[in-house]
């Protein structure tokens, strides 16, 4: 049976109904709880790095862009961490044992590495239903831990009002 789950979650709608759905799951079973946010440019909301003109023509421009990346990299950090302690809140009044962590890397080796040195027994994550052209192009971070786990994985698969209110924005 699973003793330890990691679960990986983002900020997103569907961020959410992994973290629910892991937290019924651990309830059910009597698991503790391993939450994971990541740090990665692949997550919406995550700033991207600014496009630098050379720093012989325009060096406050350039000072400018880093420190305003600086800041909303930092932005993006604290909500990462909030949304853990939240979510850990939330599962230890529900009395399943939860720790936390927030990373940066490649998602899907992330997860991986943390689930081996963790000793996981289930990972648990979402899944964005990337399919065809643009998962080829674009990869898929739940495909890559499927394929390169130690352990079982469970993807959550999101309810189809959830899909389409995401598919919206």
């Amino acid at each position: 049976m699973f003793h330890k789950l990691l679960v990986a979650i983002d900020t997103s709608a569907i961020g959410k109904y992994v973290f629910d759905e892991a937290l019924s799951l651990a309830k059910a079973i009597n698991a503790s709880m391993l939450l994971l946010h990541i740090l990665s440019a692949e997550e919406v909301g995550s700033p991207s790095m600014p496009i630098l003109p050379s720093l012989e023509y325009y060096p406050t421009v350039t000072e400018k862009n880093l420190e305003l990346y600086r800041e909303q990299k930092q932005a993006f950090e604290r909500q990462g961490l909030e949304l853990l302690r939240s979510r850990t809140r939330k599962a230890m009044a529900a009395g399943v044992s939860t720790e936390f962590t927030q990373l940066a890397g490649s998602p899907g080796k992330t997860i991986c590495d943390l689930a081996s040195d963790w000793g996981a027994d289930l990972i648990v994550m979402g899944r964005r239903g990337r399919s065809g052209l643009s998962e080829l192009i674009l990869g898929s971070v739940s495909n890559y831990v499927l394929h390169h786990a130690r352990c079982s994985v469970l993807t959550v698969q999101h309810p189809v009002e959830l899909v389409k209110a995401t598919q919206a924005n």
